[in-house]
């Protein structure tokens, strides 16, 4: 057997079967690109040849009767085609693989940075994905040592005089800000980003002048991803935020209930998404573990 250029193929594999399919003999080409298969029963049969970097050889069927000796002449092996392989996989599959990723991310090792995307056309998030991300982020243990700090810098200022001080203090001011950030959470990153289809996460840009990354950072807070890849408003931090906020009139001492309280919470939430956000974008990739993604398009 020959290849296009006239060269003789050694090694190609050689089977002979009976016209049924039923496979019947082996054997392996020669150097000179020749085999043979002796003793066979007489019946009909074909040739079919599978050599490394050729597209496969199937002879036409032949008749052998006992005692006849049949020559196979004229077996050519053409190059094999390239094949591509295109594997298409659910979309709430690939989420959830780039969710377990982005449960990895950690400031200096410890922080959560679980809603920093740095994958430029991430999956969307399915309303459980949305849901699960938010507790595993929002009941992280560090979450709990933050709202301590939180706590104490209140007991210190004697910041809300009404909650008091001492043990009893701490102990409403520690649980006021405890509940502040679980709903407020759970608000912007579940609940309302479920009902109005949008995207809770930040797109990391990552390239660009100074200016363009700042406006990125800083409108964020503002404009964020549609489930469906679209741009719009983000009125799931704006809802969550001031949601938030009026939940913490139940809870708050009753000189500080009000109007004002909800602005004031719904504003220092603003700006905590604000100053989060280019944090995510100057510094959290040099400082996160676990980084997967460069927020570029792909191809570039």
């Amino acid at each position: 057997m020959l290849d296009l250029s006239g060269a003789s193929v050694s090694g190609a594999k050689v089977n002979l079967k009976h016209s049924d399919g039923t496979q019947s003999r082996n054997v392996v080409s020669d150097a000179n690109g020749e085999f043979s298969f002796v003793k066979i029963l007489a019946g009909s049969y074909l040739v079919v040849v599978n050599a490394e970097g050729f597209a496969p050889f199937t002879s036409a069927e032949f008749l052998a009767t006992d005692q006849q000796v049949y020559e196979l002449r004229d077996i050519s092996l053409s190059v094999a085609t390239a094949s591509i392989e295109v594997r298409v996989r659910p979309t709430d599959v690939i989420a959830a693989e780039q969710i377990r990723a982005a449960e990895k991310q950690r400031l200096v090792g410890v922080i959560p940075n679980f809603y920093t995307s740095y994958i430029y056309d991430a999956a969307p998030l399915t309303w459980k994905q949305k849901f699960s991300l938010a507790v595993r982020g929002t009941f992280d243990p560090v979450a709990f040592i933050g709202v301590g700090v939180a706590a104490g810098i209140e007991q210190a200022n004697n910041t809300f005089a009404g909650y008091g001080q001492g043990a009893s203090g701490y102990g409403k001011r520690y649980a006021a800000k405890f509940v502040d950030g679980r709903s407020s959470d759970l608000l912007t990153h579940a609940v309302f980003p479920t009902l109005l289809h949008q995207d809770p996460r930040y797109y990391y840009q990552g390239s660009g002048s100074i200016k363009s990354r700042l406006m990125h950072a800083v409108g964020s807070a503002f404009v964020t991803r549609s489930d469906s890849g679209g741009t719009e408003p983000n009125y799931s931090y704006f809802l969550g935020d001031v949601g938030s906020a009026a939940l913490s009139n139940l809870y708050y001492p009753k000189a500080n209930r009000g109007a004002h309280l909800v602005f004031t919470n719904a504003a220092v939430g603003l700006a905590g998404r604000v100053g989060g956000n280019l944090i995510r974008e100057f510094l959290s990739k040099r400082l996160t573990a676990n980084v997967t993604g460069d927020g570029k398009p792909p191809g570039l």
